[in-house]
């Protein structure tokens, strides 16, 4: 348990900052248009190309997840995303987060919990 535990919080980490990745890269990108130089600066955004590495291993590390566990209990966890994409969100982007958003926070850590407990 404590392994899946472990491999779910990497590749969690993972899936979060290829969200962090994303929005970094998404703000760098100019407004749409049908021009070389748009997608020359689309396809050339080193933040994009973060977000696709970082999407990458989370799949890698979700496809050992899988194999060897349960789905019923795997899936759940990629919820510590949520939690991760929270605090990014408070301390990368300086947003301000709500308190009903910090009780689905709480939520879904008491859930994760419960999921974590041997049965």
């Amino acid at each position: 348990m404590l392994k899946l535990i472990g491999s779910s919080i990497v590749q969690c980490l993972f899936l979060a900052a290829g969200q962090v990745f994303l929005k970094f890269g998404l703000d760098k990108v100019d407004k749409f248009s049908w021009t070389w130089q748009f997608f020359r600066g689309f396809f050339t955004n080193w933040w994009l190309l973060g977000s696709g590495l970082s999407m990458v291993a989370a799949s890698i590390i979700w496809f050992f997840i899988l194999k060897y566990n349960d789905l019923s209990l795997a899936y759940p966890l990629i919820s510590i995303s949520y939690i991760f994409g929270t605090l990014a969100a408070v301390f990368i982007f300086h947003e301000t987060v709500p308190f009903t958003r910090w009780v689905g926070v709480l939520f879904i850590m008491i859930g994760v919990a419960f999921l974590a407990r041997p049965t």
